[in-house]
């Protein structure tokens, strides 16, 4: 009897997929896909794309509503190709992308009341982060916060990213947060 994958045993197999699906998108050959049961699973995922350490693109599910492989496959392609503030990947920037897949835990909420309590209740590194108000609503990856290690600068350019005003506060601002597991090519 098979035994069940852990956690980390399917890092290989998402990055492989992801890699797969931007080649294939790109009309390059591809072996077929082997894909591990354990990614059946319903779960969310972001994949990033870097070129020399610069971001190339980044594009992500929050809310988990489809199995892992679509999921990874899916935005493996919305990164390559769809980030809107990048060009799209061209077949000769693919050898040289490095691809980095964050699998999401289950998010909970985080009490938001003001927002001085709130970025004392962040753990930066640990955290990743959702806020919404209204139409508004954006998230940061744990990563983020190696550019943004304060957590008043994080919560700021994240409302940024919402589309809010820095400054911005309200008692209708809902706070998630959640963490990731990340995989990353040549990394053990």
């Amino acid at each position: 009897m098979p035994q069940a994958m852990t956690r980390t045993d399917i890092g290989g197999p998402l990055l492989a997929l992801a890699r797969g699906a931007i080649a294939r998108e790109l009309g390059a050959a591809n072996a077929t896909e082997r894909i591990p049961p354990d990614l059946a699973q319903v779960g969310a995922t972001f994949v990033t794309l870097r070129s020399d350490g610069d971001l190339r693109g980044c594009i992500g599910t929050v809310d988990a509503w489809r199995p892992l492989a679509d999921d990874v496959r899916a935005n493996a392609v919305a990164a390559a190709f769809r980030d809107p503030r990048f060009p799209p990947l061209r077949r000769d920037e693919l050898v040289q992308v490095t691809i980095e897949v964050s699998v999401l835990n289950p998010s909970e909420p985080v009490p938001s009341g003001r927002e001085a309590s709130l970025a004392a209740t962040l753990r930066p590194e640990i955290d990743g982060v959702v806020l919404e108000c209204a139409r508004h609503r954006a998230t940061f990856l744990p990563q983020v916060w190696e550019q943004l290690p304060h957590p008043r600068d994080f919560l700021r350019a994240l409302k940024r990213k919402a589309g809010l005003p820095e400054d911005f506060w309200s008692d209708d601002v809902r706070v998630l947060r959640y963490t990731v597991e990340k995989f990353v090519e040549g990394m053990p």
